[in-house]
Order: structure tokens, then C-alpha cells, then sequence
């Protein structure tokens, strides 16, 4: 048996992340300009999964028209849908591979992406999207296209109403905008397009696309409607300046619908009714026009394409079938082209397919309504397509303005959070929850990709409280899914953003990040490389602080990094956790080069009080000399912190002031005289009534030095110990003392 090589979890979903951001960004494309704001942010995301997914070496994915291939796998995992999006809008435009040779930049990003969103049939003239990038001599990006030899043979001479210039772009704004294009360029191009099924499939594609949401699912209800407006504008702009084309108009909108996605198209036939019971002309007239057009072959395909991704019959089906189809004899007609199309479908050569289709069958040719349905109540429905349309081109009444605005993107959100978090508190099934787990994580992804810290700070919190009590049902697939939050593009991109944050944000950001534990710390760590103190630096660092311990060993990378900055900011976090799990860590920064990173490393260490700590300085002191050591010292005593008091008294006690440490003690000596105080009082006391033999000038220097610390420290516990060793001390040390006392009065 041949084993099937398989991609890394990590792999595929930074891949997926990749297909989702190319995906968004091409949306973003087609609706603003190349220099918009919308279309740079979104280059940017694309360009973060890029380097997610590369890892720092050359990057090259495959494309087919279902999904994409990485060394010949095709990708697998729960965002198939993105990846089978992303590669069919690939596959579109004639890609067979796209391969990143290095760190990628926005600008070049850009220029890709307006080279892959023109019109195909364009760049098919010009010999293909290949060679058309070729002529932009950027070498970071290569492109391999599929073979013209034989597709250029049959080219069609390009329709210039299916060109996605300025003015075609112009045309979606507008109707996503639900405004009326007044401009006559626009209203020429739309008369234009009106005569080519293609050019109005490909306007019905374009204003669709933005209606997904962040996990991208469709907006079904959302999508039909842009539909219905980019028809009602067509036909509109062509009973003004073409009125003699309606029927021919009508056809073609009937045959772009048959080719457009079946869910869509059944959505938009359910808001047509009978058009005897709606005298506005608006979209149940044209809905119905576009019905009437339909041929049998056009319902039967529409009717099998939906049974087979649906698996069965609805009654919301039925209904729409009936509006579609209402003579019983046509009905037949439709029905039996629809068994012998998906007999040449996978889903008709079901074993229980018979079965299936003979519930289909029923429920399908004996639906009616009208036994379920009073006739005021289908007026009423008859009559709501028409209101929808007056709403949507008119202010809306005072009574409907609250309404309309919980039913507004953010609430929508809102809602589907606090149903996800009621589903995860209520599940009581082991089996399920991973699931359910991972789909509430999803969910948090999405969220911070939106930047709606607030709502993902409720998600994650919820599955912190899960992932906290070990006799809930989620509680290990909580905290797996909230440890495998942190690796993924959105998390990192929020961190990222940091920086740019409002104090708002910045507030619910830590919250999701307290949540989630000690492992963000490993998205955050980016922003310690700053040689400045960024307010992205100080946010960071405030996060990370909070852990205390926790986050610790979380710090190694910047520890060993390369970069000096990125050490001492490391060494300055440590510092302020202060904790004993910090001076393994603090001891090889001690060892290096950089001035700057050992001064903050010995301060960092002078702010533990733990002997290890101590004795790591001692160690550093003895194996330096000459200015390494005195920038040791230097630190010791440039915060003028008494912290640092017991690191330097730790120092007298494991030194040997006669030997090869009498430097050191001259020097800690020195330091104690600038920031000591009554702690030190006794080391010093201790230090000047040392004595040894044949040492005479290093015990001299030694009680001298420890006279001054201690006249320097002028408290009454440094004069009494003074007035003593002028009293009770050795000879020379009653000299010295004696001397010190005449000398300040």
C-alpha cells in the first residue's frame, strides 16, 4: 500500500490563512482603488500569512480549479471552502503555480494583484498572466500560467462590456451602495452590459463577494439582494434609454441567473410571488419576468444542482418550485430532466438515492400552500419584495430605524457570540465539545481579524472558564483550542496592531491575552526588537508582566537573539518580574559584548532577591576587569536603587579583600558609598577591622575605602560605627577613622 504524504497541521493552516487573505484581498480589489486604504491593509495581511507560511525560505503553492497543492498534496482541513475559493479565483485567471522567492513587499504584492484582477480575457491577448508579469522585472514572485497553444486557437474577440476597469468597479460600489448610477459613462457601460449574459454573470459575481463574513460564510440573504439591485438597475437604465430591448434584456438576466450559485439564485426566487397580486412594478415583476424566461432544461438544472447540495427536499424548495413551476404538467416535465441529470451526478449514483428521490418526488409535485396560506396573509407576503425595494432607495420610517440597526453587521456578530458561548456553557456531550471548542475558537480568530477585541475578549473568556474547571465537558479541548489560538495569523496580527491600538482596544486586547495564558507572550515577542520605547513595546511589556513567572521561560528567544535591543529589552522584562526562574536566563546576557545590554542585566539581577542572583554578579566582576567591570559597576549604581544594596554587601561577604578579589571590593566599596544605607552598615563595619600580614597597603586602601562609604552614607548608624572604630579598632584603623572625624568637623 503506497502512503499518501500528508501536510503538517501548522502548514495547512497558514496556508489557509494565506488562500483567506488573497481571497479578501481580491474583494477589496474589486470594489476600491489600487492606492485605497482597504486594499493596503488587506495586502498587508496577505503578506504577514506569506511570511507565516514561508518561514523564511522560498515559497511556491500549485493551483487546480478545486484547491491548492503544496509539493503536489492538496490541501486538506476545515477551511476547504476558502482554499477551494482562493484557487478557483486563481485557476480563473490561467495560474498553474505562483512561487515566492523572497521577503515579498506590499508594493509588489500590488502589482500581482492588479495583474491577476484584469480581465482575463485581456491578459490572455497579451499572452497570459506570466508573461505579463514578467514585463514587471520583479524577481520576488514567479508565475506559471497554463498553456495558451491551444486555448488562444478559439479566443473570443474581447467584449469591452466585460472589462473590470474604473467604470466597472464604479458600477459595484453602486450597487452595493444601493445608490442609482446617474453618471452617463456608467449608465452607457450598464446599457453595455445588459446585451452580454457573461458581462451580467460577472457584475452578479462582483457585487456578491463582499457579502461573506469574517469566517467566510455567505450572506445568502444579503447576496440575493445585491442581485435583485444590479438587475433592477440593468433593466431600469434600459426602460429609460433602450425600452424597445426589455423582453430581450429579461432573457438575458434569466440565462446570467442559471449560471450563477443555485443557493443564491433559490434565495432570490423565493422572494418572487405572483405578480397579479403585486401592482408595483419592482422585484417580484422582475423576479417573475426572469421565472417566465426560465426554459425546463434551466429549472431542472437549477432543481438538481440544489438537491444535491442540499440532500434533500424543503419545503422551502417545494415553495420555490411551485412559484417556479405551477402547472402540475410542467412540474412532471421538470421533474424528470431533474432524474436524469443527477443520475450523471456522485449523488445519484447513491445507493438510497430511489428512496430519496421518491420523498423528493412527493414533497416536490404534491406541495401546496394555499390549504396552510389565507389569502390576506400572502398579500401580505406578496407585498413585502415591493416594500424591501422602496426601503432600500428611500429614508427609512422613524419606526423602522432602531430595527434596521440591530440587524447591522456588529449586532449580527454580537449575536452569533452570544449564541457560541451559550452553546459551549450548555453542551453536555464529550464527544462534540473538541468540536465545538474549535469552532468557538474559530470564531475568536475571526473576531480579532475584524478588530472587535470586545466580542473576542468574551469568546476567549469563555473558553478560559471552561478550560479553569476540570469537571467541565470542554475543559482540555478549551485550553487546546486556546493554546492553538496564539499560533495563528489573526492572533499575531492583532499583536502586531498593538501598537496602533486605541487605549480601548489596547485594554480588551490584554484581556483576550490574560485569557489565553502565558503562551500569547510568543506573539508579542516582535514587539521587544524596538530600540525605542514604543507604546506597542510598553503595551507588551504590561501584558507579559502580569504573567510574572509564567512567562518567564517564554523570554528565551529574545534572550538568545541577536539583536541588542532585543536582549536588553529582555533583560529590563526580567528585571521586573524579578522572580529566581529569571537569573538563568540574565547570566549569558552578562557574558556579551554590548555595554548596554550587561548594564541592564546587572540591574535586572541587582532586583532579585535571590542569592543566585548575587553570586552571578560576583561571578561577572571576577572573570571582567577593566571597563567590562567598571560598566558592571556603573550599572550597579546609575538608579541609585537601594534594591541594589544587598546584591553589593553579597558581594564584600564571598570576596577576598587581600587576594585576587581586592579590586572588586575596592570597587563595590565605592559603589556602596553612593548607594548605601543602614543595610550596609554592618558589611562595612565588618570589612574595615579586617586585617592581614604583609598586605599592609591593600588593608589600608580596604579601611579607607570602608571609612568613606561609611561617612557617605551619613546615618546614625554609619556615625556610630565610625565613632567606635576611632575608638576600639586596630592602630591604623583608630588613625584612619580619627582622621576622617577632623576632617568633617
Amino acid at each position: 500500500m503506497v502512503d499518501v504524504p500528508s501536510l503538517s497541521p501548522e502548514l495547512c493552516r497558514n496556508v489557509s490563512a494565506l488562500a483567506r487573505t488573497l481571497v479578501a484581498a481580491a474583494r477589496s480589489w474589486a470594489l476600491y482603488p489600487p492606492d485605497h486604504p482597504a486594499v493596503r491593509g488587506s495586502l498587508e495581511r496577505v503578506r504577514h500569512s506569506l511570511i507565516e507560511a514561508a518561514d523564511g525560505r522560498p515559497f511556491s503553492f500549485g493551483v487546480t480549479p478545486d484547491t491548492l497543492l503544496i509539493a503536489g498534496v492538496p490541501l486538506t482541513g476545515r477551511d476547504a471552502a476558502v482554499v477551494a475559493e482562493a484557487a478557483a479565483w486563481l485557476h480563473d485567471r490561467d495560474v498553474v503555480e505562483l512561487t515566492f522567492l523572497a521577503d515579498v513587499t506590499v508594493a509588489s504584492l500590488q502589482r500581482l494583484l492588479g495583474v491577476l484582477s484584469e480581465d482575463s480575457r485581456v491578459t490572455r491577448q497579451q499572452g497570459g498572466p506570466a508573461r505579463v508579469w514578467s514585463a514587471q522585472a520583479d524577481p520576488s514572485i514567479l508565475v506559471e500560467q497554463i498553456d495558451f497553444s491551444h486555448l488562444l486557437e478559439d479566443r473570443e474577440v474581447i467584449n469591452p462590456a466585460r472589462r473590470k476597469d474604473d467604470l466597472w468597479r464604479a458600477i459595484v460600489r453602486s450597487v452595493l451602495d444601493r445608490r442609482r448610477p446617474m453618471d452617463e459613462a456608467l449608465q452607457a457601460r450598464m446599457l453595455e452590459i445588459s446585451g452580454d449574459v457573461i458581462a451580467i454573470a460577472e457584475l452578479a459575481r462582483d457585487v456578491i463577494a463582499p457579502h461573506h463574513m469574517p469566517d467566510g460564510s455567505p450572506m445568502m440573504t444579503s447576496q440575493a439582494a445585491a442581485v435583485v439591485a444590479a438587475y433592477r438597475y440593468l433593466l431600469g437604465i434600459v426602460d429609460v434609454l433602450s425600452p424597445e430591448r426589455r423582453r430581450e434584456v429579461i432573457d438575458n438576466l434569466a440565462a446570467a441567473t442559471a449560471n450563477l450559485n443555485p443557493q443564491v439564485v433559490m434565495q432570490m426566487l423565493q422572494g418572487s410571488a405572483d405578480a397579479a397580486s403585486s401592482p408595483d412594478a419592482g422585484s417580484a415583476v422582475l423576479l417573475t419576468g426572469i421565472v417566465d424566461a426560465f426554459d425546463d432544461a434551466k429549472v431542472a438544472r437549477l432543481l438538481a444542482t440544489t438537491l444535491a447540495i442540499e440532500g434533500q427536499a424543503s419545503q422551502r424548495l417545494a415553495a420555490v418550485f411551485d412559484t417556479i413551476a405551477p402547472d402540475g404538467e410542467r412540474k412532471h416535465r421538470v421533474m424528470s430532466l431533474t432524474r436524469q441529470l443527477l443520475r450523471e451526478m456522485d449523488f445519484g449514483r447513491q445507493d438510497q438515492f430511489q428512496t430519496l428521490w421518491s420523498s423528493m418526488e412527493e414533497l416536490l409535485l404534491s406541495y401546496n400552500e394555499r390549504p396552510f396560506v389565507s389569502a390576506q396573509y400572502r398579500a401580505g407576503l406578496d407585498g413585502i419584495g415591493a416594500r424591501a425595494e422602496q426601503m432600500a432607495t428611500q429614508a427609512l420610517p422613524d419606526d423602522l430605524v432602531a430595527l434596521v440597526e440591530t440587524l447591522g453587521q456588529d449586532n449580527v456578530r454580537r449575536l452569533s457570540v452570544t449564541l457560541l458561548i451559550d452553546l459551549l456553557k450548555l453542551e453536555s456531550d464529550p464527544a462534540r465539545a473538541p468540536e465545538l471548542a474549535r469552532d468557538v475558537a474559530a470564531l475568536a480568530e475571526d473576531l480579532l481579524l475584524a478588530g472587535d477585541y470586545e466580542s473576542a475578549a468574551a469568546v476567549v473568556s469563555a473558553l478560559a472558564e471552561h478550560a479553569a474547571n476540570p469537571k467541565a465537558v470542554a475543559h482540555q479541548a478549551c485550553r487546546l483550542a486556546l493554546d492553538g489560538l496564539v499560533s495563528t495569523v489573526a492572533f499575531r496580527e492583532a499583536a502586531e496592531l498593538l501598537e496602533d491600538m486605541t487605549d480601548g482596544e489596547a485594554v480588551r486586547f490584554a484581556e483576550v491575552c490574560r485569557h489565553v495564558g502565558p503562551a500569547s507572550t510568543d506573539a508579542l515577542l516582535p514587539l521587544f526588537a524596538s530600540e525605542d520605547a514604543t507604546r506597542g513595546r510598553q503595551r507588551a511589556a504590561a501584558i507579559v508582566r502580569a504573567y510574572g513567572v509564567r512567562a518567564v521561560t517564554r523570554l528565551g528567544p529574545l534572550v538568545s537573539s541577536a539583536h541588542w535591543p532585543a536582549q536588553r529589552n529582555a533583560a529590563e522584562l526580567l528585571g521586573d518580574i524579578a522572580v529566581a526562574e529569571s537569573v538563568p536566563l540574565l547570566q549569558p546576557l552578562l557574558r556579551g559584548v554590548d555595554a548596554r545590554v550587561i548594564a541592564a542585566a546587572v540591574r535586572a539581577l541587582a532586583g532579585i532577591k535571590d542569592p543566585a542572583a548575587a553570586r552571578s554578579v560576583h561571578t561577572v566582576l571576577r572573570a571582567s576587569s577593566g571597563e567590562q567591570r567598571r560598566a558592571v559597576v556603573d550599572a550597579l549604581v546609575s538608579q541609585r536603587d537601594a534594591r541594589v544594596v544587598p546584591v553589593l554587601v553579597r558581594i564584600l561577604d564571598d570576596s577576598d579583600p587581600f587576594g585576587a578579589d581586592h579590586a572588586i571590593v575596592i570597587e563595590t566599596l565605592g559603589a556602596l558609598a553612593q548607594v548605601g544605607d543602614d543595610h550596609a552598615v554592618p558589611a562595612l563595619t565588618s570589612m574595615m577591622r579586617r586585617k592581614k600580614l604583609l598586605a599592609r597597603r591593600k588593608v589600608r586602601a580596604v579601611k579607607t575605602e570602608s571609612l568613606s562609604a561609611l561617612r557617605a552614607i551619613r546615618t546614625p548608624a554609619a556615625e556610630r560605627a565610625i565613632t567606635e572604630a576611632a575608638a576600639t579598632g586596630d592602630r591604623l584603623l583608630r588613625r584612619l577613622a580619627r582622621a576622617s572625624q577632623e576632617a568633617h568637623g
